[in-house]
């Protein structure tokens, strides 16, 4: 099979579209025939991490993708060859075919569209969870949601607007925010010509945020620790700014009663039913209309190097599909 590879982390320009050996499904994983690749965050992030350890390459990156059902392994006992399912794991998803457990497998309703539901599980399961699993969200609160425009963010713009809630997003420019107010948003912070906590304050009648969402990290997540209000709670679930913070002062949060926790959906769907039935609820949300899935344009899986690239220019709103 043909897939986008790297051999070392890096930039962009380390990803080659190469011949590889075909995957095997294992006992109680599906091999699927890959229709779509939503490329998360993460998968950025990995390719360039060049701190991580050289494994044996030449290494597929991606979490996420979605396809056909051709070859069952042994004891797979929901899915049956020729369903059309979305696939999540820890890498292998920029490739045209892919091995996936059947238990992070999400057969794809009638009506919604492949590329739809590629861009579902990991981004819109994360911003469910940050927002009322840890975050416990109530209507009427108030949820600033960092990087808006990301996958996560118009999720969570959404689903926080859905809730009750006043919905306040950060991004890199005004258009970005127009654009987000069709989804939900009340109020858009340009983090390139404000304070965001300033403004956070501004326009809360300087209370602060009760959840907030922050997917960059480094500063931007100490900051955010200045944003919140009294019994305010944050959830970090990532580095997107790729400066992660050494150290973090959390001093202030004692006095207020606020809260700072960890996410990742990877450790919620491997601990129980809940995230996949959570996700399963979310993808019939999308299928019915109610939630929407934003896709920015989409590229070749022979030109997966552009299409990072293009992810990490910073212009992208919505997902970013590669197709084999």
């Amino acid at each position: 099979m043909k897939a986008a590879v790297y051999d070392h982390p890096g930039p962009p320009d380390v990803l080659r579209y190469t011949d590889v050996p075909d995957p095997e499904p294992g006992p109680g994983e599906v091999l699927v025939r890959v229709a779509a690749v939503s490329i998360e965050g993460g998968d950025t992030l990995s390719r360039g991490d060049t701190t991580a350890p050289a494994g044996p390459g030449p290494h597929i990156v991606g979490y996420q993708a979605a396809g056909t059902v051709i070859q069952l392994g042994e004891a797979v006992t929901e899915l049956v060859e020729g369903d059309t399912v979305v696939t999540v794991g820890l890498d292998g998803s920029h490739a045209e075919l892919r091995a996936a457990p059947e238990a992070v497998c999400w057969k794809i309703p009638a009506g919604l569209e492949v590329d739809q539901a590629a861009c579902i599980p990991i981004p819109f399961g994360t911003a469910s969870d940050c927002l009322f699993e840890f975050g416990q969200l109530q209507p009427g609160e108030t949820a600033l949601i960092h990087a808006g425009a990301s996958g996560v963010g118009i999720a969570a713009i959404q689903l926080a607007a859905a809730a009750g809630a006043t919905v306040l997003a950060t991004a890199s420019n005004d258009g970005k925010l127009e654009r987000l107010t069709e989804l939900g948003l009340d109020h858009g912070i340009n983090y390139l010509t404000a304070s965001f906590p300033d403004e956070v304050r501004r326009l809360t009648d300087g209370r602060g945020a009760d959840v907030i969402v922050d997917s960059v990290g480094g500063q931007t997540l100490q900051d955010s620790l200045t944003a919140l209000a009294y019994r305010g709670r944050c959830v970090t679930v990532g580095d997107a700014g790729r400066r992660p913070a050494h150290s973090l002062d959390i001093s202030a949060m004692r006095g207020n009663n606020q809260t700072l926790s960890g996410y990742f959906l990877g450790a919620e769907l491997f601990s129980g039913r809940r995230a996949y039935d959570l996700i399963a609820g979310l993808i019939d949300q999308v299928a019915d209309g109610r939630l929407r899935v934003v896709v920015d344009r989409s590229y070749p899986l022979a030109e997966a190097a552009a299409a990072h690239a293009y992810i990490e220019s910073r212009q992208s709103f919505g997902r970013v599909l590669l197709r084999p």
